[in-house]
């Protein structure tokens, strides 16, 4: 009796679900939502630059501290070679997951303000993207996000310094090898926010 009254419900809220689903919006609010899915467009990039290359840092410093193994003749080429192929790599897929996110883009972000947004918040937030300080203030974000990383490194940096050859010192000594005697590298700046 329990699992009936269970697949009931269930059935009840997977044909709502499907109701709502397929419930298209309005000829003006779907003319704003077209709208701020355009003004998105330049996120697809953005995502795609950090879905691509957030592995990539990992990547290149382990490939770097091998690249110590390798003869000191052949190290400048094979050097030369790897950053060759990681340039080709990010460039291919970026270039392939922006496509995939500017595909899925459209459906995706529709979706999810015709669900979340009723027309007259999506006019609002239309008027904020286009107003002149929406666009001022993407503009100096960037430089705001540099300032506050500057001030971070700034007291942060040395102690983080530190902290990292105690760790690459002790994972040396775990692994029986010895101890790095190269800096610890500076974290990248954070990637510009685009509006």
């Amino acid at each position: 009796m329990m699992s009936r009254k269970l697949g009931l419900a269930l059935a009840v809220s997977l044909a709502l679900a499907a109701g709502t689903a397929l419930a298209e919006p309005s000829p003006a609010k779907k003319a704003l939502i077209d709208k701020l899915v355009q003004l998105q467009q330049p996120q697809a990039e953005l995502l795609a630059r950090n879905i691509v290359q957030q592995p990539i840092g990992p990547l290149m410093q382990s490939a770097g501290q091998a690249l110590q193994q390798v003869p000191a003749e052949k190290r400048e080429a094979t050097a030369k070679a790897m950053e060759a192929e990681i340039k080709k790599f990010v460039d291919d897929n970026v270039a392939y997951v922006k496509d995939k996110a500017a595909r899925m883009a459209p459906t995706t972000t529709a979706a999810f303000l015709d669900e979340r947004f009723t027309e007259d918040e999506l006019k609002q937030v239309l008027a904020w993207f286009e107003s002149p300080v929406s666009k001022k203030f993407g503009q100096t974000q960037m430089e705001l996000n540099k300032a506050l990383l500057d001030k971070v490194l700034g007291e942060a940096g040395p102690t983080l310094q530190d902290r990292f050859k105690a760790l690459h010192a002790s994972l040396a000594k775990q692994l029986g090898i010895p101890a790095p005697t190269a800096s610890a590298p500076k974290p990248a700046a954070p990637a510009p926010t685009k509006k």
